[in-house]
């Protein structure tokens, strides 16, 4: 079946009004050819009314009056052409448009009364050649405000309509159906078809839209004014989706999409579900299909405990654990708006449930209050996600971060051991493995002395940790960071070229999380089957191109972002690795491993430690390197110290202050 014609959206729509849409929709020339038909008769008109005037009497109009019809058409029309009569024809009806018709009819009737009236036609009487000019200029007039008014409304709709995003939505299906239904109620957007893979929907029309396919958008896209594509495909795979992606990714649109199934629970599509594109719609990665044993075993019907509740891993913890329905959740966050926001946003998803949230302001570095918590309550299992994660900022302010990476850690592991606590679970990081930032370095010396309370067997806590790679849309992430950039009209900055990372979703984390405790036995480090790590400049290019944007490079200059390459910061490595050592061990879950590494002894953990707290009492950032290198194998400082206080006030004049 051969596509539809492009033009087929020029079409009047439901909510046009009869004959003056139909004038409203015709193409411009044609309008203008109207126009000078419609002076024509009113140059015609004029004489025929002048001649009765003067005699009194209705005229045929035939020689010699017809001279006076002859000699006016050939005279107004390029006199009105030359003045921008024909330009904008329905809108030239304001004080600007009649200024210039009387300009025009003064010259029009200089040059008439010349010849018809100073010179004379044999036949015509003088006076014509006076009247005429008056009487066109009222009859022009009159048909010109006549049009504002009848048209004038309607057409500032239509030009405003017009000037609306011009969507295409991707799948005829329900939820593209149900999407086209809601964009015929809103005044933000202008429908213009669907796109859909099925030749069987091709070429038809579904609510007075084309179905267009997707082969010939190339020229589509341009033909009819699209701007913007709206994904509804809410069941399609994350590999098909990625294809439709690629396909659109360096046409001139805007792609948004609607979430998936389970987030359509609704059964009915709004503009409110649209969203922009996260990170794996653009990655095309499956997520992990979560066992739903593993999930319910820690958590249904126990009370749960969750560090860094505010933060992003732990707030979505939080979700996935409310939503297993555990008997208690324990918010554990020092941040007093984020425990605010985690524990209003749990009690709006809970609703009349009855789980019972308990938001507790605490630091993990404070002994006393962490061993209160978790006395009063004794939760199953405890999910640690507190920690300080940002690269540079961990790099520029070393001490603090140990001091709550690691000691938190401690604390929070020996308050376990004593309240009792069942399972504890640690959040690690990818950073963990051979790190070239004290960031890193923490995260690894955190789960060594998760191991080492393991290894001494001495109470009923099972430890263990969870590694997994960037997760998306966290704070600190770059999707949302590339999108602000985007919105602000750029540069998107990257740090390195060739620099890569592994990805995950916070939901798919959060669940990775739950499930791998479930599974521990001691000591043990689970790692992620993630896929291939990912070029952050290849991200980046993608989001700027599907958000309807050009990337800007030496090969395109008139392009609308550039992406801008500003260096390696402080720590940060070119690529990440999720193991230290080789041959991982399988779990019950398919997508998830075992990590085999070594560990500290007890003891020789136990004085790093002590060395440590010394070092870090004084701010000696050079000794807490020299220390790390000996806890954490393959930690490998990248740079000079940049620590704040450690380098001390860089301006002299601070210096001197000081």
């Amino acid at each position: 079946m051969s596509p539809p014609r492009t033009d087929a959206v020029s079409t009047p729509t439901p909510t046009d009004h009869g004959l003056a849409s139909t004038l409203l929709h015709i193409p411009r020339p044609v309008k203008r050819a109207l126009a000078v038909a419609v002076d024509i008769t009113l140059c015609v008109l004029a004489v025929w009314v002048a001649l009765y005037l003067r005699l009194e009497v209705w005229l045929r109009l035939e020689m010699p009056y017809l001279w006076a019809v002859i000699g006016s058409v050939p005279i107004a029309i390029p006199l009105f052409a030359r003045f921008g009569l024909y330009r904008a024809i329905f809108r030239y009806a304001g004080w600007n448009a009649m200024l210039s018709l009387g300009q025009a009819m003064a010259l029009y009737g200089l040059f008439y009364a010349t010849v018809f009236t100073a010179i004379s036609v044999p036949g015509v009487p003088r006076s014509v050649g006076v009247i005429q000019p008056l009487l066109l200029f009222i009859f022009v007039g009159l048909s010109r405000l006549f049009v504002r008014v009848w048209l004038g409304g309607l057409y500032r709709k239509v030009l405003a309509r017009e000037e609306l995003p011009g969507v295409l939505i991707y799948g005829a299906g329900t939820a593209g159906r149900q999407l086209a239904a809601a964009l015929a109620r809103s005044p933000e957007h202008r429908l213009l078809g669907f796109i859909d893979d099925d030749p069987a929907l091709q070429g038809n029309s579904l609510d007075g839209r084309n179905v267009y396919p997707p082969a010939n958008l190339h020229e589509l896209v341009p033909a009819i004014g699209a701007t913007d594509v709206l994904l509804a495909l809410p069941s399609a795979s994350q590999r098909r989706r990625r294809e439709i992606l690629e396909s659109l990714r360096h046409l001139p649109l805007h792609v948004r999409t609607l979430p998936g199934m389970s987030d359509l629970a609704s059964g009915r599509v709004n503009l409110s579900d649209l969203r922009e594109l996260d990170i794996e719609d653009l990655l095309g990665r499956e997520a992990v299909a979560p066992d739903g044993a593993l999930l319910d075993e820690l958590i249904r019907d126990r009370v749960v405990a969750v560090t860094g509740a505010g933060g992003s891993i732990g707030s979505e913890l939080c979700r996935q654990i409310a939503a297993l329905q555990p008997h208690t959740l324990l918010l554990i966050e020092q941040s007093e708006y984020a425990l605010y926001a985690i524990h209003q946003d749990l009690s709006h998803q809970l609703g009349a449930d009855t789980v019972e949230i308990v938001p507790l302001l605490a630091s993990v570095q404070d002994e006393e209050r962490m061993r209160q918590i978790l006395n009063a309550w004794q939760p199953h299992a405890l999910y640690h996600a507190a920690a300080y994660k940002h690269v540079p900022l961990v790099e520029h302010n070393a001490v603090q971060g140990l001091r709550n990476n690691v000691w938190g850690t401690w604390v929070t592991a020996r308050a376990a051991l004593d309240a009792g606590v069942r399972h504890m679970v640690l959040i690690s990081t990818d950073k963990a493995v051979r790190p070239t930032n004290i960031m890193g370095a923490s995260k690894r010396l955190a789960e060594l002395v998760l191991q080492a309370l393991a290894e001494r067997r001495d109470g009923g806590t099972t430890f263990s940790m969870v590694r997994f790679g960037n997760v998306l849309g966290s704070s600190g992430s770059v999707v949302p960071l590339f999108r602000q950039q985007i919105a602000a009209g750029g540069p998107v900055t990257v740090t390195h070229p060739d620099i890569t990372r592994f990805f995950m979703t916070i939901p798919e984390a959060a669940q990775l999380v739950i499930q791998a405790g479930a599974m521990a036995e001691g000591g043990d480090v689970f790692v992620l089957d993630m896929g291939e790590p990912v070029r952050i400049i290849d991200l980046a290019q993608r989001m700027i191109e599907l958000s309807g944007l050009q990337l800007k490079n030496e090969q395109q200059p008139w392009g609308e972002i550039e992406i801008q390459i500003t260096g390696l910061r402080p720590g940060e490595k070119l690529y990440e690795e999720l193991l230290i050592g080789d041959n991982p061990l399988p779990t019950r879950h398919p997508r998830i491993l075992r990590a085999q590494e070594a560990r500290l002894a007890p003891d020789t953990l136990l004085g790093l430690l002590e060395q440590l707290d010394i070092a870090m009492a004084a701010n000696d950032v050079n000794a807490i390197r020299a220390l790390l290198q000996q806890a954490v194998h393959g930690y490998q400082p990248s740079g000079e110290v940049v620590d704040w206080l450690h380098s001390g006030p860089q301006d002299p004049l601070a210096a001197a202050r000081a």
